[in-house]
């Protein structure tokens, strides 16, 4: 029995296994390119900046700062991105002395965050100022979580307050209570119906992508800052290529 070499090859998605390969070579090159002294370029995010400025004003007021990962598990990919960017946020408590509170929706993500929080404390070279009673579990049950969340928020009047991870229903009842207190917010989500609100209510907003990016921006490691840039390079190949296909497509060529 002789086998077709179409048959046992198809040839019709020989482009997508070249332009693969393409891709995961550039995400290769720029990861193994980035040196520590050397980083890839990424530019300013204004709401992770604004983290640090936040965090020293309620040092200065003598006021907790409040971080929720969102309400999804840590099955999530925001919720993880989140977690990333705790470590930072409660780094620089550790090291201001700040209170740090952070309630939590699933039990797992409780126990991430506490982790992260002990690994931070340290860190800093502060292990003796880690409370694991402020980063405590409160329900899976969406609006008692909010609730909860609602009287942290009008009893302890945090001076911060920084949203991020996944969010629905709940993001503007969050953003506009922490607004009545006066509190400097910070908020980032990759749910695009819910970025409105936090624009309304919020300082500073993450937007989708800028949420993913956080752990490399802060973290300046430099694998992490090479992949960023390696897909930003992706997609301008994209962008260029959907580019050509429309010319093409205007004067008729077609291949």
């Amino acid at each position: 029995m002789k086998l077709n070499f179409v048959h046992v090859f198809d040839v019709a998605h020989v482009p997508i296994f070249f332009s693969t390969l393409l891709l995961s070579a550039i995400v290769v090159a720029f990861m193994f390119t980035a040196k520590p002294g050397k980083l890839h370029y990424i530019r300013t995010i204004s709401g992770l900046k604004a983290i640090d400025e936040a965090i020293g004003r309620a040092t200065e007021l003598g006021k907790p700062v409040l971080f929720i990962s969102g309400l999804a598990d840590v099955d999530n990919v925001q919720t993880l991105a989140a977690l990333s960017i705790l470590s930072h946020v409660s780094r620089k408590t550790a090291e201001y002395d700040t209170q740090l509170i952070m309630p939590n929706n699933y039990s797992v993500t409780m126990v991430m965050a506490q982790e992260v929080v002990r690994e931070s404390h340290f860190r800093a070279g502060r292990p003796d100022t880690y409370l694991p009673e402020n980063i405590y579990y409160v329900s899976d049950a969406q609006f008692a979580f909010v609730g909860h969340v609602l009287g942290v928020i009008e009893r302890s009047k945090p001076a911060a307050n920084i949203y991020m991870g996944r969010y629905f229903a709940e993001s503007l009842i969050l953003a506009e209570a922490g607004f009545a207190t006066k509190a400097i917010q910070i908020a980032g989500t990759a749910e695009t119906p819910q970025l409105p609100f936090f624009f309304t209510a919020c300082d500073y907003c993450l937007i989708g992508e800028e949420l993913f990016a956080a752990s490399a921006y802060l973290s300046k490691n430099p694998k992490q800052t090479g992949s960023i840039k390696a897909q930003d390079m992706i997609k301008l190949l994209i962008l260029g290529g959907i580019f050509v296909g429309s010319v093409l497509a205007t004067f008729r060529l077609h291949f």
